[in-house]
């Protein structure tokens, strides 16, 4: 088992968490526990949870998927908690990816005024990232997360097994992150993810570690997103928004998915306007294309993209705001780009060839 120390909580990684996991329940004597679980991970992962702890808990469900990550679900959530008979003494595990993660956070941290919760992140996307840093919240009027708060769980448990559950299409969304971690902050990482060949998950284990001890760096240095902690959001201003557009049509994208294509843009617009070359440029875009092909955006959603850009929770002063490389592992925060650019960027990604 590794350990990773947080100020405020451990992250416990490995196939041996459980001991750590029933010392924190000895030593806290919680008077009620609640374990929230979508219909994916209450078939896929609660058993494997169950039959390695024995754990007295009450269950709820929520439907599964980001449509699903708002205000009408969270209500669901606190009217099930307050059937419980949740006190302030009580704990919520969250038993899934980072919908499950963002909104039982959120719904914990505000029941009552906030009540203990455990992140058991079941998803690669939510075990290299979303469960890390006490980011919660929910999706409102088709923007992503933009309500919400920060408030950190009593600790993260993460268990690579769960992983086994995951279609290949989850497990390619969640290593867009990882791709993120490495062309932000750490070159040689870059070089090693740019050399995975399987996306499967006994190869992704060996990405959790390496890309947790960057998100800790991250998170500590900054924790509630006032500098160094906005380099996290390479790739997620055109990302959110073109996951936001795609969830209202027939054919939606995961969220890694978008951030893959938000990185491409974003990638374009650091060599447009900033100092990324050429050649860095060409190696994102085709990395990227050959792990995620290249879902269509078509021209006419360029303006409806723009507005839910303008949206966007990191935006300041009416500027869209991005975080851009200089280079490979080398990120700068609080950059604008006009909206002739940002165009120019989506366009780059339309003219693409698929690999």
């Amino acid at each position: 088992m590794n350990i990773i120390t947080l100020k405020d909580y451990r992250i416990f990684v490995g196939e041996d968490i459980w001991t750590e996991f029933a010392y924190l329940l000895e030593q806290r004597k919680y008077s009620r526990i609640l374990i929230l679980v979508d219909e994916n991970t209450g078939r896929d992962c609660l058993p494997l949870f169950r039959a390695n702890i024995n754990l007295n808990a009450h269950i709820i469900e929520i439907p599964a998927g980001e449509p699903h990550k708002n205000i009408k679900t969270s209500q669901a959530i606190w009217q099930a908690m307050m059937e419980h008979e949740t006190d302030r003494r009580s704990l919520l595990i969250n038993l899934g990816g980072g919908v499950i993660g963002d909104m039982g956070g959120f719904c914990a941290s505000t029941f009552k005024r906030g009540i203990d919760f455990i992140q058991f992140p079941t998803t690669l996307l939510s075990q290299v990232d979303a469960s890390v840093g006490g980011k919660l919240g929910i999706d409102f009027n088709h923007i992503k997360n933009s309500i919400g708060l920060f408030a950190n769980p009593q600790a993260v448990f993460i268990y690579p097994p769960f992983l086994d559950s995951l279609p290949y299409r989850e497990l390619r969304s969640g290593f867009a992150e990882i791709i993120k971690h490495g062309l932000i902050l750490d070159e040689k990482y870059w070089s090693a993810i740019s050399q995975a060949e399987e996306l499967n998950p006994q190869d992704l284990t060996r990405f959790i570690l390496p890309s947790l001890s960057i998100k800790k760096h991250v998170v500590e240095e900054d924790p509630y997103e006032k500098g160094l902690r906005k380099v996290l959001n390479f790739g997620h201003t055109i990302g959110h928004a073109v996951e936001s557009y795609a969830l209202e049509t027939d054919t939606p994208l995961l969220h890694g998915e978008a951030i893959a294509i938000g990185m491409i843009c974003e990638a374009w617009l650091s060599y447009k306007f900033f100092v990324l070359k050429q050649s860095e440029l060409k190696s994102i875009t085709d990395f990227i294309l050959k792990i995620y092909g290249k879902p269509a955006l078509h021209p006419g959603s360029f303006d409806q993209l723009i507005a839910l850009m303008r949206q966007d929770k990191k935006n300041e002063h009416e500027q869209i705001n991005f975080t851009l490389l200089k280079s490979i592992g080398n990120a700068v925060v609080n950059q604008t780009c006009g909206v002739d650019g940002i165009i120019g960027s989506l366009g780059y990604y339309e003219g693409l060839q698929a690999k």
